[in-house]
């Protein structure tokens, strides 16, 4: 990091989307870190996010998709939407940050998005359910995707070839995330009718 960047020169809109976005991932991680200690003390116990046999997150918390890695899931959700936070606080203060530092963060991001969309896949056909909560994380990953990967390549990160097709894209950045949210929508609504099971 460089020194401080004059006010004016401050992403504080980017900078705020990222904190939003991070609070809201990182609540939503935390109320399912608490519902798997819930869990685990009392195995029979009726959590809040419970809503129908299809919209539930404890099928999810208690599958072995809800620790992929060998640990519950949302302990990642904790640390990886804090790291976005942090990104979003450094911006604001008026820190400038190197290109390296914007590629890691971005193939965070992306590598996070992908996770999301494999954990979509086994909810909605393995399982069968939509957990409440991890609806939200789905909700955030997918504008924190597009608007940082398209902001980046706007702002020339991944080289001078791709930032005018970065600059072209980027005001379309939340329409393609509604977009991909819609479709998720639609794979849960037909794949387990869930309007009907609210």
């Amino acid at each position: 990091m460089t020194d401080a960047a004059p006010a004016s020169r401050r992403p504080w809109a980017y900078a705020i989307f990222l904190i939003i976005a991070g609070a809201s991932g990182w609540w939503a991680s935390f109320q399912l870190t608490l519902d798997k200690f819930a869990i685990l003390e009392h195995p029979k116990t009726a959590l809040n996010c419970n809503i129908s046999p299809f919209v539930q997150c404890g099928t999810n918390l208690n599958s072995p998709q809800g620790s992929a890695f060998g640990f519950p899931n949302p302990i990642i959700g904790l640390g990886g939407f804090a790291a976005v936070i942090a990104v979003g606080v450094t911006l604001l203060a008026g820190a400038r940050v190197a290109n390296w530092y914007s590629w890691i963060f971005n193939l965070g991001v992306a590598g996070a998005l992908a996770f999301v969309i494999w954990l979509i896949g086994q909810s909605a056909y393995v399982l069968g359910t939509l957990c409440p909560w991890c609806a939200l994380v789905y909700l955030v990953m997918f504008p924190l995707f597009w608007i940082v990967t398209l902001r980046n390549a706007a702002h020339g990160v991944f080289g001078a070839a791709i930032t005018p097709a970065g600059r072209a894209l980027l005001p379309w950045a939340v329409p393609i995330a509604i977009v991909c949210l819609i479709t998720v929508g639609l794979i849960f609504q037909l794949q387990l009718d869930v309007l009907h099971h609210l």
